[in-house]
């Protein structure tokens, strides 16, 4: 300060102030300081100053949710990815060496919609999910793809990939027919159904149902692997451009946890495995975080429907009055989940699964029989009603199949599966007068004779999980499950189209047909073409090849019409009433199994890969034991 010198005048200090007026001065400016700090830490939004000077803190990588990210205007523009992977190999071209160091991140740069940030912050919370804060999403976590595909012991298209220079056989030609059936449903969908969950082939229309929460697309994430598979690179292109652009999980209504875990979760993951494209991946973890509140229950056994709105959970009102979780439904978790840790880094996926293998142990089993209804509540069981068709499948499936996965250390796995099917064995398997082996339902003791299309999977499970059964064991398995597929074939046979039914009885002298309209349905359905495919696989008997033909041309007459395949409403009756209803799964799984039957066995190697129970293909953990130690598959 400069002071003006004045004659007489002597300053009380060297800035030209008294005492008193020093001390009001420094009060003064005490005052504006600790006005200031209060704003910056008490006033609201001010969480990015905070970090100005607060150590941020550490956080589980993985995690997409975000808890204050809603005002964040990227946030609202772009999916960012945990981390970018290695492209793979186009359809038919699988030589992941030749493009190892490739990076694409065009998938995951491309603006999109918002994602509803808010919400999935919410339910993460409500999920015991700790939320990731903005800067700390630029920390990617680390999943080595080229790694990943150095470990696999075959090539994923196998050995001859490029079908060009395959010299032409029957089976061959066989294959492109199939293949042809494939690239007309996906045309068909795509010209009158495109971004719909299911095409209706009658009506050229789109479906979209009230299973999936408002999500949309279904028949995209579901053809994804089978696109892939087939070598129709245009096609794949096609959905996967749909996926980037607008598959978008901002929505908000009630979701079946079941439908979209092995629909939607499944093929993303499956197409990221085979593809290593991010945007595949992120989409995946991203959906499976807004699965997790159905998980908040007491027992932490899942309920089956998840609000994605509110974050809120319910069991389906027919499971038992709405007081139950359904068997194959909290079973057929495992897959999906352990590779959503693997590939974000959060454990709570695998937690949340490890958990419900934990309640089902502990509980006591009626003969060692699994019921198909759990209360998630008390974990008790609230019917004796045992099924390993629909209700049960897809458990005891994904019992063997984790065995598999985990590249045959998964003890626990293991022993429930062979003690599972034991059970079965010794309490639901009959053989009829005509010499049919079927598994019955089981209801308290009493056993109602049918068998249902779903449970036809049962005799590739068989066959599958026989290679690792006691030794004495394991041909008796072979057995079992040629004469169960068989079984499943006479009900094919056995009908006027050569489609099996829904459910097919064996009671007052008739074996192996169905004995009411309401069962006499075919919705292209899969699971017996899946046997075939596993029982080719273990005998390369020609007879499993010589069925699938006769799916084929069966699907060709009577499912298929001028724009897509349609399931029939009574496969006893030679002029087709078709139900208008392209199911995704026809693309998923019954196209794929069929494919498959017609391939080499290096074509997704079972060596490397386990099907989930909508055929997407996932990875087995081919890791030294140090990795798994980390939590690992």
């Amino acid at each position: 300060m400069l002071v003006r010198k004045v004659p007489g005048f002597i300053p009380a200090s060297p800035w030209g102030l008294r005492l008193p007026q020093k001390f009001l001065f420094l009060l003064f400016l005490s005052g504006l300081v600790t006005l200031c700090f209060g704003a910056l830490f008490l006033l609201p939004n001010s969480s990015r100053l905070k970090r100005l000077f607060l150590a941020p803190r550490t956080q589980q990588p993985g995690l997409e949710v975000m808890a204050d990210a809603a005002g964040h205007p990227l946030a609202h523009e772009q999916e960012s990815p945990p981390n970018p992977a290695p492209a793979a190999p186009a359809p038919g071209e699988d030589d992941p060496s030749s493009q190892a160091n490739t990076r694409r991140r065009k998938g995951w740069l491309r603006r999109t919609h918002p994602t509803g940030l808010r919400e999935e912050a919410t339910a993460a919370r409500s999920s015991g999910v700790a939320a990731l804060r903005p800067q700390e999403e630029s920390i990617p976590f680390s999943f080595d793809f080229s790694a990943f595909r150095s470990r696999l012991r075959h090539p994923v298209l196998g050995t001859r990939a490029d079908e060009s220079k395959e010299p032409q056989s029957r089976v061959r030609t066989q294959r492109e027919k199939i293949k042809e059936m494939m690239q007309f449903a996906w045309q068909s969908y795509r010209r009158y159904a495109m971004g719909k969950n299911e095409l209706r082939p009658l009506t050229k229309d789109g479906y979209e149902g009230n299973m999936f929460g408002g999500l949309s697309g279904a028949t995209v994430i579901d053809s994804l692997d089978t696109l892939y598979l087939m070598g129709l690179k245009e096609e794949f292109q096609e959905a996967k451009a749909w996926v980037e652009e607008s598959f978008h999980l901002n929505v908000s209504g009630e979701a079946s946890l079941f439908e979209v875990n092995i629909r939607y979760i499944g093929g993303l993951l499956s197409a990221f495995y085979l593809t290593g494209e991010e945007v595949f991946r992120i989409k995946a973890i991203k959906l499976g975080e807004k699965l997790l509140p159905a998980f908040n229950t007491p027992t932490g056994i899942p309920k089956g429907v998840v609000n994605f709105k509110s974050g809120s959970n319910r069991s389906w009102g027919w499971a038992m009055a709405g007081s139950s979780s359904i068997l194959a439904e909290f079973g057929s978790l495992h897959l999906e989940f352990l590779h959503l840790t693997e590939l974000s880094g959060n454990q709570v996926f695998a937690e949340k699964v490890r958990n419900i293998r934990k309640v089902l142990r502990k509980i006591d089993k009626p003969f060692g029989l699994y019921p198909n209804f759990l209360s998630p509540v008390s974990g008790n069981w609230m019917q004796h009603h045992v099924s390993v068709g629909g209700l049960g499948d897809s458990f005891y499936e994904y019992l063997i199949k984790s065995w598999l996965m985990s590249a045959k250390t998964d003890m626990e796995a293991k022993d429930m599966y062979y003690e599972a099917l034991e059970a079965i064995e010794t309490h639901l398997l009959n053989v009829s007068p005509g010499g049919l082996t079927y598994i019955a339902e089981w209801r308290g003791g009493i056993l109602d004779h049918k068998m249902g299309h779903l449970a036809c999977f049962s005799g590739g499970m068989i066959a599958l999980g026989a290679e690792d059964a006691k030794e004495e064991k394991r041909a008796h398995y072979r057995e079992l499950a040629a004469q169960i597929t068989k079984t499943c074939h006479e009900s094919y046979t056995r009908s006027d189209t050569k489609l099996g039914p829904e459910a097919f009885w064996f009671n007052s002298g008739r074996e192996a047909v169905a004995t009411q309209l309401s069962e006499s349905y075919y919705i292209l359905r899969p699971e017996v073409v899946e046997s075939y495919m596993y029982l080719w696989r273990q005998t390369h008997n020609p007879v499993y090849r010589e069925w699938g033909w006769e799916v084929v041309m069966a699907l060709e007459k009577y499912c298929r019409t001028e724009a897509g395949f349609s399931g029939i409403q009574d496969v006893y009756s030679s002029i087709p009433n078709h139900d208008n209803k392209q199911q995704t799964f026809f693309l998923a799984e019954t196209l794929k199994y069929l494919y498959l039957l017609f391939s080499e066995d290096d074509v997704l190697s079972l060596e490397d890969w386990v099907f989930n129970t909508e055929a997407h293909p996932l990875p087995v953990s081919h890791l030294d034991s140090s990795s798994r130690a980390g939590g690992r598959l």
